[in-house]
């Protein structure tokens, strides 16, 4: 009897792992793990030169402030900015604080659980340089402030709480420019190295301002002294000091930015914009028409954009600015038009930044990543 008996068949349905069901508390530490990862990315590729952004932001307070006070006996052209309302400054001065605040406090961070990163960064031809942007950053802010006067004892204190980072720097860097081979002067002299002499100007005039004269020529004298050696070496184009990347040739701007904060800073010092005021400014206004008469050394830089196009601006206002005292001082039509024109491009500019770098809110770390691969060839990761 050959009865085969038919025994049903078990069909065995197996969900894959990724289509199972996910528990709440799955989702809950997923979420915090990838939130953690972003965090971690950010600190990882944040860098000093993201306080170009604070520098512009700050120093164009600034320029507002100082273009909407009101002068006796000031030129018609002049009064175009009274029109300009006190509460634009403080929208201005309180963006310009925030964005200050939250890079500082990233970056803070990054000290913190990134060390050997900024380490690195201090090892950097270009990103030791930025180290001062911070500082500098603060004291625009603080001679910007519309609700701390310069005779008020905490804006002393606070002045001195921002300048002892500059002083350490400044023995830090000058002492190796001429103390250590692998970073003589002439072997890493670039563009940015201009930052040092800038913080140096800015400490002058902030100390002017609030009435410690003698502290202010102390740092003009540091910082002008510098200025012109390092001026010298970065025109004789030097084998070490040619070799920045095409992503970064707007920092071939801080050329004419270091001469109009000299202006500035002797303007204050001195108490008039006097004679070695307006040489300093006409400089600063020569090589502002050498670099703009020369579009195609920018042309690399302008075809992606990186946090490396904020190095426009803070020179833009730093010589708007400047001429804002040139005209008060001569008090001509000729330099009046050249007050708007650049006021106008420096606001124009900075306008410009802050709505493309918010359509592009994720791009500069990524830019950041491109950049570093390029220079490591030349100078290390930026």
């Amino acid at each position: 009897m050959e009865d085969t008996e038919k025994q049903p068949h078990h069909s065995h349905i197996e969900l894959p792992i990724n289509h199972l069901p996910i528990t709440k508390n799955e989702s809950n530490l997923n979420h915090k793990t990838k939130n953690q990862s972003s965090l971690s990315t950010i600190l990882t590729q944040i860098h000093a030169g993201y306080f170009r952004v604070s520098l512009s932001l700050s120093i164009q307070s600034l320029l507002w402030k100082i273009l909407i006070e009101p002068i006796k006996d000031a030129h018609f052209l002049r009064h175009i900015f009274t029109l300009i309302p006190s509460t634009a400054l403080t929208f201005l001065w309180s963006l310009s604080l925030f964005t200050l605040l939250t890079l500082s406090f990233l970056y803070l961070l990054k000290c913190f659980f990134h060390f050997d990163k900024v380490k690195d960064e201090f090892s950097n031809q270009i990103n030791v340089n930025y180290m001062f942007a911070p500082w500098i950053s603060w004291l625009l802010l603080l001679e910007s402030s519309p609700i701390v006067p310069p005779a008020a004892l905490h804006y002393k204190i606070l002045w001195l709480v921002f300048v002892i980072p500059i002083v350490i720097l400044d023995v830090k860097i000058y002492g190796q420019w001429f103390t250590k081979g692998k970073t003589f002067l002439s072997m890493v002299a670039n563009p940015t190295s201009q930052m040092s002499v800038v913080g140096n100007l800015v400490a002058a005039q902030a100390a002017a301002v609030m009435g410690w004269k003698e502290s202010g020529i102390c740092f003009f004298s540091l910082g002008i002294a510098h200025y012109l050696v390092l001026f010298v070496t970065l025109y004789q184009r030097l084998p070490g000091n040619n070799k920045i990347p095409a992503m970064l040739r707007p920092v071939f701007f801080l050329f004419f930015a270091a001469p109009s904060m000299a202006s500035l800073a002797w303007h204050d010092v001195s108490g008039c914009f006097d004679t070695a005021s307006k040489m300093l400014f006409f400089l600063s206004l020569f090589l502002f028409l050498s670099l703009v008469s020369r579009p195609l050394l920018f042309k690399k830089s302008m075809k992606k954009f990186s946090v490396a196009w904020w190095a426009y601006s803070f020179p833009l206002t730093a010589l708007a600015i400047a001429s804002a005292h040139y005209a008060h001082q001569v008090k001509g039509i000729m330099a009046h038009v050249i007050m708007l024109v650049l006021s106008f491009i420096s606001v124009l500019v900075c306008l410009m930044l802050i709505f493309v770098s918010a359509l592009n809110i994720r791009v500069p770390l990524k830019a950041h990543n491109h950049i570093s691969k390029q220079t490591n060839n030349n100078i290390a990761a930026i």
